[in-house]
Order: C-alpha cells, then sequence, then structure tokens
C-alpha cells in the first residue's frame, strides 16, 4: 500500500510503514516540507493513489464531502505518542 503521513503525524509513522514494505513518505519528504498545502497532498494523494494518514480534521470534511484525498486514515485520538499510536 502507499501512504502520504501529513505534517500532524511523526515521520516515525512514515518509517513504521516502509519498515513493514509499505510505500509511505512524510510531508517532510515533499519539496514544500511540513508547509505542503491540502490541496497539494489531496493531489499527490489522488495521483499516485495514496492512502493519507492525518489527525486533520479538514481532511476528514473533505473527505465527506469531495471524497478528497484518494482514501485517507483519520487519527482521532488526541495527543499521543508516536511510539503508542503504531503500537495501536
Amino acid at each position: 500500500m502507499k501512504f502520504l503521513v501529513d505534517a500532524h503525524l511523526s515521520k516515525k509513522i512514515s518509517s513504521f510503514l516502509n519498515d513493514k514494505e509499505h510505500d509511505s513518505i512524510h510531508t517532510l519528504d515533499l519539496p514544500n516540507k511540513n508547509k505542503t498545502s491540502d490541496k497539494e497532498i489531496n493531489k499527490i494523494s489522488i495521483n499516485d493513489s495514496r492512502i493519507v494518514i492525518s489527525k486533520d480534521v479538514d481532511f476528514y470534511n473533505r473527505y465527506l464531502t469531495k471524497l478528497e484525498p484518494y482514501k485517507l486514515f483519520y487519527i482521532n485520538t488526541g495527543n499521543i505518542s508516536a511510539k503508542a499510536l503504531i503500537e495501536l
């Protein structure tokens, strides 16, 4: 599976997914790094068939109304460490 991990989450999540033989990038890997706009993240997600992993409610709302990004894994755990999230 291919993923794009949003700036609100640690790059450790992307590294974990890559270690599990997935194709994952973090916004820090993109040219504008964590300043990459949601619009650009959506475009990359759709063009590359990447599942966006985010805690950003804007992605959740956009997915419900416009079916963008390509797919969304929305994290709604509040403040949680990357280690605890990976364990989940």
